[in-house]
């Protein structure tokens, strides 16, 4: 029997040797989410973009450039052994850090907030950097670590140090609803990594704790518009009047949409009634235009995404892998349900985008580079389906390279198809 010890950690190649079939229905619902954005950005923002630029395809032209490098960047990455992303996840993480304090020194300002860096050919918003950045932490700590998880210097202290610089960062922009995803996601790949239910009950009553005192601190201060649009959203139940003019102009929009829409480009409240329409509230627009069945239409692919990630995640050969699929699947889940809650009005205004539709070049390349790691995962979950079968290595388990979960050796594959490039930690 060979002594575990023995077994060497081989370095991943950047591409795959024989990858693994690609995910068609993963593909294809990406693609048309890809698709029916570009249609609804033109239509939401043409009217806008002409007032402000005279010009109708301000920002449909680059989102389109953007879309195209963004699909090719994810067919790219779906070649790529997503192990090799491990080796980056420091790097990534200073890069993020780098770009968040470049962009409160030199970034563009826009509505009293700091959050775009323009780089000569564009701008990138580094929070969309971050959340990938974000991802890739959390997915390597809980893997490094996952002998520790009952011990609150791995499981709690160390996620919340490399989280924490960012938040500070990010109040500083202020990006407020950057904050509450960033954090959320930490929550969920920790809940879904194994940490102790114990720090969940405990972390979740010291953020009741902090959400009263800032709230109390903010109160009557000249930073008050998070309180105020709180209270602005508690009197909207009564009177719809009181509540902010986006948030009456969004829900006037659905209103407006009915069963099956005004049509496509037939919209009112986008011509100047209903602010950033091309943005965080191209949702309303939806509805306004396409009516309750294009939502439910909407609503279906996202939740059919949703459930493709999940099951990618489900099906990966490693721990790491998985980790991986569920922070990428918490992102757009989470993105997905809180932008549509905004429009909605089920919680309170604050600004964030809805993946695949909302104007935005570095946000639709990160989430489309996002999706090519999911379709690598796929490759490498079917790759090693494919080699057990065939009589090859067992797929690694949680124990690390060549180990079962209790430990021990894993059984080894003797034919001459027998494969190594699965066997990484983790």
């Amino acid at each position: 029997m060979p002594n575990p010890k023995a077994v060497r950690r081989r370095r991943p190649r950047f591409f795959y040797r024989r990858p693994g079939r690609l995910d068609s229905m993963l593909t294809a619902n990406i693609l048309i989410l890809v698709v029916f954005g570009l249609v609804m950005l033109f239509s939401a923002s043409y009217a806008m973009a002409y007032y402000r630029y005279e010009n109708s395809y301000k920002f449909i032209a680059p989102q389109l450039l953007y879309a195209v490098v963004g699909v090719g960047a994810m067919f790219a990455v779906s070649m790529v052994d997503y192990h090799w992303l491990r080796g980056w996840t420091y790097p990534v993480y200073g890069l993020t850090i780098t770009l968040l304090v470049a962009v409160l020194v030199v970034g563009t300002e826009l509505n009293g907030c700091k959050r775009w860096l323009f780089i000569g050919v564009g701008t990138i918003q580094p929070s969309e950097v971050a959340k990938f950045a974000i991802i890739l932490l959390m997915a390597h700590l809980l893997t490094a670590h996952q002998g520790h998880l009952k011990n609150v210097i791995y499981c709690v202290i160390v996620p919340l140090a490399f989280l924490a610089p960012i938040v500070v960062l990010l109040r500083l922009e202020p990006h407020n609803s950057a904050i509450v995803l960033m954090a959320g996601l930490v929550v969920i790949m920790m809940w879904c990594g194994g940490v102790a239910l114990r720090w969940f009950v405990l972390g979740g009553g010291g953020v009741l704790a902090l959400g009263a005192t800032y709230m109390l601190y903010l109160h009557g201060s000249e930073d008050d518009y998070a309180s105020s649009r709180l209270q602005d959203w508690i009197a909207s139940f009564g009177d719809l009047a009181r509540a902010s003019d986006q948030t009456r102009q969004s829900v006037y929009s659905i209103g407006n949409g009915g069963l099956t829409g005004v049509g496509i480009g037939n919209s009112n409240q986008k011509v100047l009634w209903l602010s950033e329409p091309q943005n965080d509230f191209i949702f309303a627009i939806l509805c306004e235009e396409l009516g309750f069945l294009g939502a439910v239409a909407c609503v279906a692919l996202f939740a059919a995404l949703i459930f493709q990630n999940v099951r990618v995640a489900l099906n990966a050969p490693d721990r790491y892998g998985a980790l991986l699929g569920v922070g990428i699947a918490a992102h757009i889940s989470m993105q997905v349900v809180l932008n549509i809650a905004v429009t909605t009005n089920l919680i309170p205004n604050t600004g964030i985008s809805l993946p695949f539709f909302s104007s935005g070049g570095t946000s639709l390349v990160m989430i489309l580079g996002e999706m090519g790691i999911l379709l690598s995962i796929a490759r490498a979950g079917d790759a090693a389906r494919r080699d057990a079968a065939a009589g090859g290595d067992t797929a690694p388990a949680p124990g690390g390279p060549g180990r079962s979960p209790a430990g021990r050796p894993a059984p080894q594959g003797g034919g001459p198809n027998a494969r190594q490039n699965w066997r990484y930690s983790g």
